[in-house]
């Protein structure tokens, strides 16, 4: 699809080695015959998807195994076809992405998730990273940029379109001034039951998932999350986190 990506398709796609050929010293045949990266798309219009399928047929490092119209239906096609990448919408009817991500990383926990959505809010995109979500695209960007997210993707990097980036490093610089601005008052102490609520927090766990986990009510999940930003004085999960970790009250292994 894309002028430039030769030595990409090169080191996926097809071209092994001459059947019968001993390989000569030196050379490594592993990534002539490495596997197409297996996608799964999932969006709630199936034009934009069939669009996406026509898109990625044209890379041969890349395969559309499948596709779903929500969050639920993606949950399972995730744990049928194992993919590598799920290319998923942030709202869709049903379940949403964020909400299905959790669940998909449970049924598939090397499929890896990236964000492709009309949504620039700073709350889907930090819920979405809690989630699991390793990329967060804008549906802006151009499908070489598509092909190219799914790449990295797979090779173990993050991917952030640049305007979602900006504001995330905006408000972690903003996170770390509040907490440095606070760094002379002694840290308030979190019971026991608080730092456990806490630290299944930090793993991006939602209020139910944590109700399990402890054996205790959701509403009690509320009250704590509560009492916690609360005593820390914060305004969201995602700061209590990150606050704790920076004055050693939690420790995330």
């Amino acid at each position: 699809m894309a002028e430039g990506f030769g030595p990409v398709l090169g080191a996926r796609g097809a071209g092994g080695p001459v059947e019968g050929a001993e390989p000569e010293d030196g050379d490594d045949y592993g990534a002539a015959v490495k596997e197409p990266i297996r996608v799964l798309v999932v969006d709630d219009h199936a034009l934009f998807r069939r669009g996406l399928e026509i898109v990625l047929a044209q890379e041969e490092d890349i395969e559309v195994v499948g596709e779903a119209g929500d969050g639920a239906e993606a949950v399972d096609k995730a744990a049928d076809l194992l993919p590598d990448i799920v290319l998923m919408d942030v709202r869709m009817p049903r379940r949403g992405g964020i909400e299905a991500c959790t669940s998909i990383k449970e049924v598939a926990p090397s499929a890896r998730i990236i964000m492709l959505t009309i949504s620039d809010e700073e709350a889907d995109l930090y819920d979405a990273i809690k989630a699991g979500a390793t990329g967060y695209l804008l549906k802006e960007i151009s499908t070489d940029e598509v092909s190219t997210a799914i790449r990295a993707v797979a090779d173990g990097q993050s991917q952030i379109s640049p305007s979602m980036a900006a504001k995330l490093l905006t408000e972690f610089k903003s996170m770390i001034q509040r907490t440095d601005e606070r760094r002379l008052v002694p840290a308030p102490r979190l019971t026991e039951r608080e730092l456990e609520v806490l630290k299944l927090v930090a793993t991006g766990m939602n209020n139910r998932d944590i109700a399990k986990e402890l054996f205790i009510s959701e509403n009690t999940v509320k009250n704590h999350v509560r009492n916690i930003l609360e005593k820390l004085q914060l305004h969201s999960r995602m700061e209590a986190v990150v606050y704790a970790m920076r004055e050693k009250i939690l420790e995330i292994r």
